[in-house]
């Protein structure tokens, strides 16, 4: 294996977060490594992991690069992870799950759409980093602007926001 590519290959495996292609270039600097370069042998990890159908597969997500769990597996890692706390609750993901499609969004359009007061699952995503303020809206009261974070992509395995289910999608799972 080149060892430019073994590098990547490890400091993906080491980073908490998906590796921007940016990242690796800058840690990379000495090297003289390009984007193409890196381009290629992140193409080719890909590959390499997808062919050899082991535990991970090396997946673009949130704008970088991340080795996750096989899908096929999510039985058994579920078994493992079995009788740990709910990660969230149904308000908080109702809430989140409006603040995806409809952001930016405010909490008086939350609360409207959810029919109930989204305070409290607001500031459980804020603490989750799953949302973020955006700003505040230029209207009385000035209220705060929720959007999702790059977390939220991380956590649901998205590359980006045009990879969420269509409202369409969604209805059809539930009938």
């Amino acid at each position: 294996m080149n060892e430019n590519k073994a590098i990547i290959e490890g400091l993906i495996f080491a980073a908490e977060s998906p590796l921007t292609i940016e990242r690796i270039i800058e840690i990379l600097q000495e090297r003289e490594i390009n984007r193409q370069e890196v381009a290629v042998h992140l193409r080719e990890l890909m590959a390499a992991h997808e062919e050899r159908r082991g535990g991970f597969l090396l997946r673009e997500i949130a704008g970088g690069y991340q080795f996750r769990t096989r899908p096929d597996l999510a039985v058994w890692i579920a078994k493992m992870k079995a009788g740990r706390p709910a990660a969230l609750t149904a308000a908080a993901l109702e809430t989140l799950a409006v603040v995806a499609y409809r952001q930016p969004v405010v909490k008086a359009e939350v609360d409207r759409l959810r029919g109930v007061d989204a305070g409290r699952p607001l500031r459980t995503l804020l603490e989750r980093r799953l949302i973020r303020i955006l700003g505040r809206k230029d209207v009385p009261g000035k209220p705060m602007i929720y959007g999702t974070t790059k977390k939220f992509l991380e956590v649901f395995g998205l590359k980006d926001l045009s990879e969420l289910p269509t409202l369409g999608e969604l209805k059809d799972l539930t009938e």
